[in-house]
């Protein structure tokens, strides 16, 4: 079955598929050390690495396992990052979410806002059920997104990953359809 990556948008933000455009912001983006500091695999100091991410994402929709679209500003169409939601199962209507944004993009609300807006989406759409998310524990800006969009803390992944050469626990979040708070931002486009 194939998932279409959705285009929404938001007051600030649209969220479209990936294009072959976008693959020198990517690269940007994941080479920056910086950035993936609490990221579970090294920086890309490849750029062939953005045209495989834009493959994999263009075949996660196709063959229906999830969604990645990448997030710009309304107001000046730049690129801040992507969000996803992969791998969704459609048996245990559930899926996993994940973000990244380059660091100008950080302290502005613009990661809660995108993952408000897919996981409006993911819910009203794909009927889903549960959707979880992992951070490491050291990333409290990350923990901090996941809690203002309604996640719930349900427990610590002890020693799960090597981030830069240090073994790091990690918090997994869940998010109950249930539980969903999907009311609109504050100014929030519909």
């Amino acid at each position: 079955m194939s998932l279409q990556t959705p285009t929404l948008r938001t007051a600030r933000l649209r969220l479209r598929p990936v294009d072959d455009a976008d693959a020198d912001d990517l690269f940007t983006l994941h080479s920056n050390a910086h950035a993936l500091r609490y990221w579970d695999a090294p920086p890309w100091s490849e750029r062939v690495r953005a045209d495989r991410f834009i493959t994999t994402s263009r075949q996660m929709a196709v063959k229906g396992t999830g969604v990645r679209p990448v997030v710009e500003r309304v107001s000046d169409g730049a690129f801040i990052g992507w969000c996803s939601l992969n791998p969704w199962s459609s048996e245990h209507r559930s899926t996993s979410l994940g973000y990244c944004f380059n660091e100008a993009a950080w302290g502005h609300g613009f990661a809660t806002e995108a993952a408000r807006e897919l996981l409006r989406w993911a819910f009203d759409t794909l009927d889903l059920n549960r959707v979880q998310a992992e951070t490491d524990t050291r990333n409290l800006a990350s923990a901090r997104v996941l809690e203002k969009l309604g996640f719930v803390r349900e427990g610590t992944l002890r020693e799960d990953c090597v981030v830069n050469g240090e073994v790091s626990d990690s918090w997994v979040y869940g998010l109950i359809r249930r539980e969903w708070r999907s009311s609109p931002e504050p100014g929030a486009a519909r």
